[in-house]
């Protein structure tokens, strides 16, 4: 495209190339005008002794100046530009540049800041001329013309924020981050500027941020960064907003900055994401939708994104936004019934604010979950939600061609003199002027449509988020509750209001309810907090007149309502959810560990919202996208941050998987295979941070041609339930590290060590990102002891090492805890090493007397010491006689008996295949194999559902007779007879 610069000082031409396809516009002129202002142009056009142009050629212009007093006023200051708008079309507009606009004839960045000033107002009066020149006569897409005018925007606003860096820095140098990186002001772009969508003698609003505190160098005098960006800032105002003799640039509005008026002018951007964190607004979340930075690097831009989508967008479907919307949009409503609003396109029934109000609304309620919706575009969004059937087709195109109409009529009103007006004409001459503006042959027409597609824009309007028929405030009690929390608070009132309720033990519920009510948390609750918790006690209340067993679920869910009570945005996401609390109430009767955990960790409750989410917990690719997706939001280097994303991580899918198994949606195995897949994930992000870690500090490990290695030489091996696949809710990790690197060879780093020192210092990295706690708890708690010789061996083995301890010094324990060994994380070549090392251990020839006696003897000594039942009273799952370690004794001497012969016992580490593969060849009967395997699912079941009670592995003696018969059976079976 053509320079802006080169366009407004050269010659044009005198051929008509630009297209007129406005019919009415000619007409119009012939017969509404005077020919005063031709006449006047004509005569200033031939004193600068400018080419001569055809009558056609002044036909078309004379259209133009007839209705827009602006673009004659600036063709009489500047005739020439007549020459360019004879041959104007979109595609050879000048395009808006920083370079161009800066570029002076002596040296760059080195014109004055009134000569600056002259030039950005005369870019703008240019390109305002040009841009109304082919909107009236209609040569332009709504999408090209607003897009332009965004560009020039950007231009113009980051030409001024390079003229004032250039013009400080002498006095002040440059702003600077820890790193030693130079540092720019950000500009937000918000509204139509942030969506790309910016109209005719449109203000901008705009909000001035800066990455990091710290002092400028470099100059002769030092600032902190916040003075520095906020004299930027002051600058850039005036050099667009001041109105001289060549008009303005661009009417500035800070209005939309943290605390408005009276708030900074410009905040580092951690103090931004503070303020939308703790005092955001909610009409400040729906204005944010549309916000882009315009001026800044991709630092910049990667940061405020990383604070803005999760202030505007929540990934399950946000109900709590509903509330909100509906306080919006009735505010909107009784706006609109302002007297004389009715004659506003933006604001008036109908409208422009409207149809964004709709498309917003959308995005702000499901985006968290649809990315698609993120963006500030309108252009983008609206033509999405009839792909996704957010709305039908026919409602889009409705919406689309009623804002095309809005958006023109709009451009229509501001192209006459250059004004921010949004009002329809009330005089006739104005009407037909503003009708053949627009190409209607009357204002009759006009209007009429107009009218006609107000109408179908404030009907959708109307019946978006529509009240509920069955809404809050028709809740039983809802106002009573109210007034409960308002007054003083008594315990007949609170009697009164759950009467209805089947309380097992009436006076402990109640008063656990009015020590609720009284505590200092409520009490000081704001207004529409303790709202909020009454229309939340009303449906509770209600729900819990058809509950089994309401005082446990009623003491579990108060636990949980202190830990939200400042949050009481929970409180509408429950009430606005309908199965919400359904859920709720379902999970807390059946889980003390989820209640525990919701209450810990309240943003737990997220999860409880979305059903589609909460009942389907991702498989094991799903996991690690969903993982990956978080931690590329953080900061590469922030080791702690990514610490607590992974255990928000972990405890987000822990309950999802927790909510399946309570509601039988994943049988038992499903539960423990996704419990490990969700370790095995957590694992391997956790090798490859250690890893990073160690070779920022050591540089990679080498290999025997001194090559660094760049992918981590390490195997995680699982043994027991993670080994097994069998990991329950509170399962710690028996890990066992196994490295595959030539111990004699270092790494490549300035402070090199030798590979079995980086390999040993990776196991305890790993241990400690696994171990530490943090704000969200730790990750797991991890058992090293099954590592060679126990806590007296090396943290790391070699494969060798391993393969040469497992076939010469193992004892016969460490064989059986080897058949329930996995490699759960680590490179596959290293796995299949494994996999090879173990199944050569494991098909050894054994004596099978021999095998047998130490088998039952560590069976004994085990049971001596960590049965914990009361004889006689009680039956400990796990350990005791007829328990789960009698089970897994069995299947453990199975395969060490028969591998060799039977290679088929190897395949897999679970219990469950193994009995399966005994069974198939023959080394157990179908029959008794059949009874082994439904008894263990039943105890890790039994074990699952103590886990989520928090409570232990002990039940009642009577509990499970019949399997822990049957299994002891089957024990002494084992013990006397020479097969099963």
């Amino acid at each position: 495209m053509t320079k802006i610069m080169d366009a407004i000082s050269a010659g044009g031409s005198t051929v008509l190339k630009t297209k007129n396809n406005n019919a009415h516009l000619i007409a119009y002129a012939q017969a509404a005008c005077d020919n005063k202002r031709l006449l006047e142009l004509q005569e200033r056009y031939r004193l600068q002794q400018l080419p001569q142009l055809t009558e056609e050629v002044w036909e078309q212009i004379n259209g133009v100046i007839c209705v827009s007093e602006y673009v004659f006023l600036q063709l009489l200051r500047h005739p020439k530009w007549i020459e360019n708008l004879v041959h104007i079309t979109p595609e050879t507009m000048p395009s808006p540049s920083v370079a161009d606009l800066l570029t002076s004839l002596d040296n760059p960045l080195e014109m004055d800041e009134k000569a600056l000033m002259s030039r950005l107002r005369l870019v703008r009066q240019y390109c305002m001329v040009c841009l109304i020149f082919l909107d009236v006569r209609q040569a332009i897409s709504l999408k090209k013309l607003t897009n332009y005018l965004t560009l020039l925007a950007d231009a113009c606003v980051n030409a001024s924020i390079l003229w004032i860096e250039h013009y400080y820095l002498n006095l002040y140098g440059r702003a600077m981050d820890a790193e030693g990186n130079e540092l720019s002001l950000i500009v937000i772009g918000m509204g139509k500027l942030g969506g790309g969508e910016l109209n005719l003698s449109s203000d901008i609003d705009l909000i001035f941020a800066f990455r990091e505190h710290g002092d400028t160098q470099g100059g002769k005098k030092t600032l902190s960064n916040q003075e520095y960006f906020t004299k930027i800032g002051q600058k850039l105002i005036q050099h667009l907003d001041v109105v001289n003799a060549d008009g303005f640039v661009f009417r500035v509005d800070m209005r939309l900055r943290p605390f408005g008026q009276s708030g900074a002018l410009v905040l580092n951007l951690d103090s931004l994401e503070n303020y939308y964190q703790d005092q955001g607004r909610d009409w400040e979340r729906y204005a944010m939708i549309k916000a882009r930075v315009m001026a800044g690097n991709p630092k910049d831009v990667k940061a405020f994104e990383a604070l803005r989508k999760p202030f505007v967008f929540r990934k399950y479907l946000d109900f709590s936004a509903i509330s909100a919307l509906r306080d919006l949009k009735n505010m909107i409503e009784k706006e609109v019934q302002r007297k004389g609003i009715e004659h506003n396109i933006k604001l008036g029934e109908g409208g422009i604010r409207e149809i964004e109000f709709i498309v917003q609304a959308i995005q702000i309620l499901h985006g968290g979950r649809d990315t698609r919706l993120q963006t500030q575009s309108l252009y983008q969004v609206l033509p999405y939600l009839a792909e996704q059937g957010y709305l039908t087709q026919l409602q889009v195109d409705s919406l689309w061609n009623s804002y095309c109409l809005l958006r023109r009529v709009e451009h229509a009103l501001q192209g006459v003199r250059d004004e921010q007006t949004q009002l329809l004409p009330t005089e006739t001459d104005e009407r037909e002027l503003l009708a053949a503006m627009l190409g209607f042959d009357s204002w009759q027409s006009l209007d009429s449509l107009l009218w006609q597609q107000r109408k179908r824009v404030h009907a959708e309007f109307i019946e978006l988020i529509e009240e509920d028929s069955a809404s809050n405030d028709t809740l039983p009690n809802v106002d009573s509750w109210r007034v409960l929390f308002k007054k003083e608070i008594s315990r007949e009132s609170i009697e009164e209001l759950t009467c209805e309720v089947n309380w097992k033990n009436s006076d402990t519920a109640i008063d656990s309810i009015q020590r609720f009510v009284s505590s200092r948390g409520v009490v000081f609750m704001q207004p529409i907090g303790q709202d909020r918790l009454a229309n939340f006690f009303a449906s509770f209340m209600l729900k819990l007149e058809t509950e089994n067993n309401p005082d446990l679920v009623s003491e579990r869910v108060l636990v949980i309502l202190e830990a939200i009570l400042r949050r009481t945005s929970y409180l509408v996401l429950l009430c606005e959810n309908p199965t919400a609390i359904t859920h709720l109430i379902r999970l807390c009767r059946e889980s003390a560990w989820f209640s525990e955990s919701i209450s810990t960790t309240p943003m737990l409750l997220d999860e409880l919202l979305d059903a589609n989410t909460l009942f389907s917990p991702p498989d094991k690719y799903s996991m690690e996208e969903e993982l990956r997706q978080i931690l590329l939001r953080l900061p590469e280097e922030d080791e702690e941050a990514k610490m607590d994303a992974m255990r928000r991580f972990k405890l987000s899918l822990t309950l999802r998987i927790a909510a399946c198994d309570i509601t039988d949606v994943l049988p038992l195995m499903k539960v423990s295979d996704h419990l490990t897949w969700l370790a095995e994930v957590l694992l391997e992000q956790v090798m490859l941070q250690a890893w990073h870690y160690l070779t920022q500090r050591h540089g990679y490990p080498t290999d025997e041609q001194n090559n660094p290695v760049f992918i981590p030489q390490l195997v995680i091996v699982g043994y027991g339930k993670s080994g097994g696949w069998e990991l329950g809710y509170d399962s710690d990790l028996d890990l066992v590290f196994l490295h595959n690197a030539n111990q004699t060879l270092s790494t490549d780093g300035e402070r090199s060590v030798d590979n079995l020192t980086f390999y040993t210092r990776l196991g305890q990295r790993i241990i400690h990102l696994l171990n530490s706690f943090t704000a969200s708890g730790r990750l797991y708690e991890v058992d090293m002891r099954l590592r060679p010789s126990g806590n007296s061996g090396l943290l790391v083995s070699s494969l060798t090492a391993f393969s040469d301890y497992q076939q010469k010094e193992a004892w016969v324990w460490e064989h059986q805890a080897l058949t329930r060994a996995r490699a759960l994380a680590g490179h596959h070549d290293l796995v299949s090493t494994f996999d090879k090392v173990r199944a050569a251990v494991l098909s050894s020839h054994r004596d099978v007397k021999d095998l047998k006696a130490e088998v039952i003897k560590m069976r004994e000594k085990m049971r001596a010491h960590l049965d914990s039942a009361k004889q006689g009273l009680e039956f400990d799952i796990k350990q005791g006689r007829g328990g789960i370690i009698d089970i897994e004794f069995m299947v453990q001497y199975l395969i060490l008996a028969h591998a060799h012969a039977h290679p088929e016992l190897l395949a897999y580490s679970d219990n469950i295949r193994q009995l399966e593969a005994a069974a198939d060849v023959g080394v157990i009967s179908p029959e008794h194999a059949e009874r082994l395997a439904e008894s263990y699912k039943l105890y890790r079941s039994c074990a699952h559902r103590l886990t989520l009670q928090k409570q232990g592995r002990v039940v009642p003696k009577e509990a499970l007779l019949a399997n822990q018969e049957t299994v002891s059976c089957l024990w002494r079976h084992f013990v006397e007879k020479s097969v099963l």
